[in-house]
């Protein structure tokens, strides 16, 4: 029996994270804008004693072409922050992590709105920080246009200090002291004079320190820059790796950059992106696969390939031959990467690398019975590839309701996986250090 435990966080977006989720009889089309349904989905994982939810976001449509918007179902969602207020409530133990964006936001602004969300929730907040590679997203605020890829990381590091700077700023036990008769211990107040290349900032937060110390800092960098950032100031970073291999060199790189930084190996959690389709048999299991499959519409499933290869358009190439050689994107460039490695390994075609990819993004898919699910995460959890996963659930409610039904129990057994939570913050149910006090 292992006694160090996989983390888990469940990923969420709406109807499911299958690209055509929304068209499968068991979905809730309007589940983007269904609050019930994400309180339910959030209570599933809290049953399974996920560690956290994740909400991704972006600020801005997901497709320019309204005729492919319309057909992928992801045209509604939530604002994250305001999502996990409500979630907040509903809940009591899991984590509530959200995404927030370092290239159209300010620190001040982003650290008092995290700061209140880990209030609200005892201590469950935590940040998921995105420097946005959306062109859709720049035109929405920045009338400069998308800033290019170095440039993005400049200011996400400024940013992040400065955030962490906010939240420090203030000390366990400095309002209401003891036998006082002041309202604050002023000697516990830390004002933040901030004056960096990209922001400005002077004050202090209005919030008294969060119960955990200090929000959760979560990252999905893989270029260097962004490894690195990760290793500097992330409590748990997201990845994508398709093959064993390539998850445990990712692995391996992260935790030895943590070094540099002062930190220790469990000072961070890399948790990579798993799509599991769960069936009694293997054969039921690959049936659902099938199923969802069959929902794709070659023009959806290629232009989100596209949108992801930084190209406008693949039509000009035939869909059955092999992916063309693709310029270096100044978007999301490890996954433009993942991408071509992906095709060339498997030897696809255009149109069955989109298809492959719809499922989940370029995430690791796994279709099976509950033992081989758990089979395969066991195997990364302990071969180095992996500190847990970020589960991603092809369809929502059923598919995180099977894999909290079936394979959590089968992870328990083995003992990789917690059987109750160990305490009631974020920080401590991952077992990541706590920062210093102020």
């Amino acid at each position: 029996m292992s006694e160090r435990h996989m983390k888990l966080g469940a990923f969420l977006m709406a109807g499911g994270h299958h690209i055509a989720a929304w068209r499968h009889p068991d979905a809730h089309a309007p589940a983007g804008s269904d609050i019930d349904h994400f309180i339910a989905v959030a209570r599933i994982a809290e049953r399974g004693k996920f560690d956290m939810i994740f909400i991704e976001d972006a600020a801005a449509i997901r497709e320019r072409n309204p005729d492919l918007a319309s057909q992928a179902a992801r045209s509604t969602a939530f604002e994250p922050l305001s999502l996990l207020a409500a979630i907040a409530v509903n809940t009591s133990h899991v984590g509530l992590v959200a995404t927030a964006s370092t290239s159209y936001t300010e620190p001040y602004g982003l650290a008092r709105s995290f700061a209140a969300l880990d209030q609200l929730s005892g201590g469950r907040a935590g940040w998921n920080l995105v420097t946005s590679a959306s062109e859709l997203e720049a035109e929405n605020f920045a009338s400069s246009g998308l800033r290019p890829h170095s440039q993005r990381y400049e200011r996400a590091e400024e940013f992040a200090d400065a955030a962490l700077a906010l939240w420090d700023g203030v000390e366990d036990g400095t309002y209401f002291p003891a036998g006082g008769e002041t309202f604050a211990d002023h000697s516990k107040l830390h004002p933040v004079h901030w004056h960096g290349k990209h922001f400005a900032v002077d004050g202090i937060l209005e919030s008294q320190r969060s119960p955990q110390g200090r929000p959760i800092m979560v990252q999905a960098g893989a270029s260097d820059v962004g490894k690195d950032l990760a290793a500097r100031t992330a409590d748990v970073v997201f990845a994508a790796s398709q093959t064993k291999a390539e998850a445990q060199a990712y692995y391996a790189d992260v935790k030895l950059r943590l070094g540099k930084y002062g930190r220790g190996q469990d000072d961070l959690k890399v948790m990579p992106g798993i799509s599991p389709i769960v069936g009694a048999t293997e054969e039921e299991a690959k049936a659902k696969y099938r199923a969802l499959q069959e929902f794709i519409p070659d023009a959806v499933g290629v232009a989100l390939l596209a949108s992801y290869l930084s190209v406008q358009d693949l039509s000009a190439y035939p869909l059955d031959g092999p992916l063309p050689e693709m310029p270096q994107t100044n978007l999301i460039q490890s996954r433009q990467q993942l991408i071509v490695d992906l095709g060339k390994r498997e030897g696809l075609s255009i149109r069955e690398l989109a298809r492959h990819f719809a499922g989940a993004r370029g995430h690791w898919q796994v279709v099976g019975t509950p033992s081989q699910v758990a089979d395969a995460m066991e195997e990364r959890f302990l071969d180095g590839a992996a500190d847990g996963f970020n589960v991603m659930a092809p369809l929502f409610p059923s598919g995180l309701e099977d894999f909290v039904t079936l394979v959590v129990p089968e992870l328990q057994r083995r003992g990789v996986f917690r059987k109750e939570y160990e305490g009631r913050t974020l920080r401590r149910n991952l077992g990541v250090a706590s920062p210093s006090k102020g």
